[in-house]
């Protein structure tokens, strides 16, 4: 199938700006209010994975943040590079703070008590957080916006770990599976790096987190170098 490198109007790309603001408002205010439950819970709880969660809120919202600051310009394009270095490093912020608690938990094999709020939390966030970020997905590659893109894998990363944190909090409460859950965050920290090494490079926009190498919004093949969001 060929690839389809016709650039959306000016009205379309208007429209297409503000759908991305108004899905990174929608991150930002989740993400700020899912930090504090996370962290409040984890803290009651002495759940070093409910912490992590809460941390990985917080960076969710400096990277959906570098974005609404990109499109608040009159020309998204000029600070679309400042933008992906921004979330390369909110990537590689995450995947220190996932890796450094999944290891100490291993090393010092950290119990946590049962949290329904945790559970309830990680439930909610795996089913809002993947919508989010395929309806941000799409409009950011059919702008040909690096960054949103880039930041839509971000909040893809947060239903991963959503998933994560759910099985290990699950696990730990049924069964007493303390290892579970760090050892899936490290999973998780290692394709965090991979992506924030992308954003660094520009190459988020072709890059596909759900791996089925398909644009969204122009129902075309991608190769995974060369893709229709990419061109300018």
């Amino acid at each position: 199938m060929s690839l389809n490198r016709t650039s959306p109007s000016a009205d379309r790309r208007a429209v297409l700006s503000r759908r991305i603001r108004f899905f990174v408002a929608a991150t930002i205010s989740y993400n700020i209010i899912e930090a504090v439950v996370a962290i409040t819970a984890g803290t009651v709880a002495s759940s070093s994975a409910l912490i992590a969660f809460g941390l990985d809120s917080i960076i969710e919202v400096t990277s959906a943040a570098a974005v609404a600051w990109q499109f608040s310009a009159p020309d998204p394009e000029r600070r679309e590079k400042t933008a992906l270095r921004f979330i390369a490093f909110s990537f590689f912020g995450l995947a220190l703070f996932v890796g450094i608690d999944a290891v100490r938990a291993l090393v010092i094999g950290a119990e946590a008590e049962h949290s329904t709020v945790g559970i309830v939390l990680a439930a909610v966030s795996l089913a809002v957080m993947p919508l989010l970020s395929y309806l941000q997905r799409r409009a950011g590659r059919e702008l040909g916006s690096r960054s949103a893109v880039a930041d839509s894998k971000q909040t893809l990363l947060c239903s991963y770990l959503s998933g994560v944190l759910l099985a290990g909090l699950l696990l730990n409460s049924l069964f007493g599976w303390a290892w579970a859950d760090p050892i899936a965050a490290l999973v998780i920290a290692g394709w965090a790096i991979k992506e924030g090494r992308e954003a660094w490079k520009g190459d988020a926009c072709c890059a596909n987190p759900l791996a089925d190498h398909r644009d969204d919004a122009a129902g075309a093949a991608c190769d995974g170098s060369d893709c229709s969001c990419c061109s300018s």
